[in-house]
């Protein structure tokens, strides 16, 4: 990068990070103000909007909080001007006391231009999310209903849920050219009517696609329909942040669902022949007992497909405001959803242990290979070698915790 960045010399970099990336990111901003000359350097994105402080150095610019498409093309022609940013919404000037400007409000999504997908014509073959490949990514809404209190993305749009028109959506799904496209959004299915609207606009206009999505397991259980619906114009993949095997976890979490619905909801996804890829959450209380019913759990649904985080109250969220007395030094490199930033009942060796164990064997081999043959036989081996060191590191999570908190990944 820092080479591609010396050819090019741009007047002006956009960094965007999460809170994982704080320091990767502030130390790029740090080779690239080295350079001569030095360029402009703005960073956004997700930590930037909810703990800008952390980019208060002086290798940045400015700080953009909130939504960047208008800020950042803003930014652009003050720097080729005056470099007057006062009256830009939403930015955070560092110094020796961040300055601030009048917070930015989300736009109406519809107003935003759609993506120019001739500029990365050449890169998006290499495009992909596991065995979907090349893989075009759209987003129709931004925030959720939901209020999971581990989760900063509702609180983002100051608790709204915004949305795409479905004619707007039709619009850009036009100008896809591949075959498997991601819903990025942070919840695609809230608004029941509107994807029903979708669903019947994708098939009038006899788009053929192969969709993956995010969905609610409520959402599944009280709408089963509509998945019927999505079913029959190509839905292929349904992410499923199903969290807990324990009703009184999910309560804790404020997640509003429970293990019963849980169950239906695979039931239906079964039926439909959509693959659930459900997503569950690791507490750091966990004893071995609570990874072995996990696991069980796992197993009982008879998945095909589950991924498993460790519960992480990320800045931004209401369980990092409750529990921030309890965290770990503040490490940002570790707030990646496979390290503990909260101590942990069992000794942090037995931990990681217990958690690589959880992903080797929650999906019995009969299962697993099901999903694997997805990826084909060329693909194979190169997934089982980056499964085998994903294990590994997993298993030695805990020597990352020795570290010293000042070394940079």
């Amino acid at each position: 990068m820092l080479s591609a960045v010396r050819s090019f010399q741009p007047d002006l970099i956009a960094l965007t990070a999460y809170t994982s990336q704080v320091n990767i990111v502030t130390d790029l901003a740090r080779q690239f103000k080295a350079l001569d000359p030095a360029p402009f350097i703005v960073v956004g994105g997700h930590h930037a909007t909810v703990k800008p402080e952390d980019f208060n150095d002086p290798v940045f610019d400015l700080v953009v909080i909130g939504e960047g498409v208008e800020a950042l093309r803003q930014i652009a022609r003050e720097v080729a001007g005056d470099r007057c940013f006062s009256n830009i919404l939403g930015l955070a000037i560092p110094g020796e006391g961040f300055r601030h400007t009048p917070p930015r409000l989300h736009p109406d999504l519809d107003q935003l231009p759609l993506p120019d997908r001739t500029l990365s014509a050449r890169y998006r073959q290499h495009y992909f999310s596991e065995w979907l490949r090349p893989l075009a990514s759209i987003r129709t809404s931004l925030g959720c209903t939901a209020r999971c209190n581990f989760c900063a993305l509702w609180s983002l749009t100051g608790g709204k849920y915004l949305r795409r028109q479905p004619e707007r959506v039709i619009e850009e799904l036009r100008s896809i050219e591949e075959t498997d496209v991601f819903f990025c959004d942070d919840e695609s299915m809230c608004d029941v009517k509107r994807m029903d609207r979708l669903a019947d606009l994708i098939r009038e206009s006899g788009i053929r696609k192969n969709y993956f999505l995010y969905a609610r397991v409520d959402t599944i259980v009280q709408h089963p329909e509509l998945f019927v619906k999505w079913r029959n114009i190509g839905l292929k993949q349904v992410f499923v942040g199903m969290e807990s095997f324990s009703d009184t976890n999910l309560m804790a979490m404020n997640k509003g669902i429970t293990v019963s619905q849980q169950e239906e909801a695979v039931r239906i996804l079964r039926e439909l022949d959509i693959l659930l890829y459900a997503s569950f959450v690791v507490d750091p209380d966990f004893t071995r007992e609570d990874f072995r019913a996990l696991t069980a759990y796992v197993r009982r649904l008879k998945l095909y497909h589950a991924s498993f985080s460790v519960l992480t109250p990320l800045p931004g969220t209401v369980m990092y405001d409750e529990r921030q007395g309890e965290l770990l030094p503040y490490r940002p490199e570790l707030f990646d959803f496979i390290h503990t930033v909260l101590p942990t009942r069992l000794p942090l060796p037995e931990f990681y242990a217990e958690f690589a164990q959880l992903w080797q064997s929650a999906i019995p081999a009969h299962r697993a290979i099901k999903t694997f043959s997805k990826y084909g036989l060329r693909q194979l081996p190169g997934v089982f070698r980056l499964l085998g060191a994903a294990m590994k590191t997993l298993r030695q999570g805990h020597l990352d915790h020795c570290r010293p908190a000042d070394l940079k990944d």
